[in-house]
């Protein structure tokens, strides 16, 4: 996921002519990330418990310097890789997905591209290793994968992002704004002007430029999907800026959704409860809080980004032609109002 922290500014860089493009591979059109796996790893109907369908705390204590990898957890993420099973539910679509190298927007980069999707993803420079797994398991579903490295707090990388992912993948209608910054501070005397600014600029600047660019591509029956979080109705305390921006998402994807709707173009949100990303251990949570992490959901464990693909492929897809500006709620069983 691109992540910023307080006095680090990456360089943008973006691959030539319009990033990496990877070509489909025809004779193999929505397999597993590893081929054999499928009967051995259950897809994302297998009826279980899904109180022991993931790890549970606690956890080891650990912490990666920003912006951190999901290669480097324990236990290592589940993004769907070795049990999202798509149906063509996407078919011919383009997405752009930002933070789409780990956490939730791996996920949905995996889940649409095994649903028939083209696929681009943004992230800093220095997530290349978890990028180029993602490229990987998009070429082995049979679509087309844009990298596009580079930093989004800065608007005419995200103007380039998104002429870039349309120009890579020949169109775009779907956008999923999921990249964001998260730090953890005791006391807003903690929070320097750098932090905040770099915070909202992530999670709430990149979201409008981004979205604001992609609307030149974008066409009736598009959908648009931002990623808020439970922080936006139950804030932490240590969470005080980035509590803010989920909450500016929220209303920036309830008014959008008014709109766009003139359009034909759809805008909703996921609201994520604790989700095991590199978020977490990169500095968005105390190193002592990542031991017990999601213990105090009634799950008693904290989610999966596997758990929440399929959300995003309901919201991307035309089956939820009737749905606009809501915001659905994955939680782990602790309400949102």
């Amino acid at each position: 996921m691109v992540k910023t922290s307080a006095g680090v500014m990456a360089t943008p860089i973006l691959l030539a002519a319009g990033g990496s493009v990877f070509a489909r591979d025809p004779n193999n059109q929505n397999s597993p990330a590893k081929p054999g796996n499928a009967s051995t790893t259950p897809n994302q109907f297998a009826m279980r418990d899904p109180r022991d369908q993931y790890p549970h705390p606690p956890f080891k204590r650990q912490t990666q310097e920003w912006p951190g990898l999901a290669s480097k957890m324990d236990p290592k993420p589940d993004h769907g890789e070795n049990s999202y099973q798509g149906f063509g539910r996407l078919v011919g679509r383009k997405a752009l997905i930002t933070g789409g190298d780990s956490g939730i927007g791996r996920a949905a980069a995996i889940a649409f591209a095994r649903e028939g999707a083209d696929v681009a993803i943004n992230y800093l420079p220095v997530e290349e290793p978890d990028a180029k797994e993602v490229v990987d398991l998009i070429q082995r579903a049979g679509r087309k994968a844009a990298a596009l490295p580079g930093d989004i707090r800065d608007e005419a990388f995200c103007k380039k992002l998104v002429n870039d992912a349309a120009g890579a993948l020949g169109g775009l209608d779907i956008l999923v704004n999921n990249a964001a910054k998260q730090t953890s501070q005791k006391s807003i005397e903690d929070i320097s002007t750098e932090q905040f600014d770099a915070t909202f600029k992530t999670n709430v600047y990149a979201m409008f430029w981004i979205t604001k660019a992609a609307l030149q591509h974008l066409s009736t029956g598009s959908a648009i999907i931002n990623t808020a979080s439970i922080q936006a109705y139950e804030p932490s305390a240590n969470l005080l800026d980035y509590a803010q921006t989920k909450a500016c998402i929220v209303a920036f994807t309830k008014a959008l959704s008014k709109q766009l709707m003139e359009r034909g173009i759809r805008v909703n949100a996921v609201a994520p409860g604790p989700i095991w990303t590199p978020l977490q251990p990169s500095g968005g949570q105390p190193p002592d809080k990542i031991e017990s992490f999601g213990a105090a959901t009634p799950y008693g464990r904290p989610g999966q980004p596997a758990e929440l693909a399929p959300t995003y492929v309901l919201l991307a897809s035309q089956e939820t032609s009737y749905v606009t500006g809501e915001v659905y709620g994955i939680t782990g069983g602790n309400p949102r109002p």
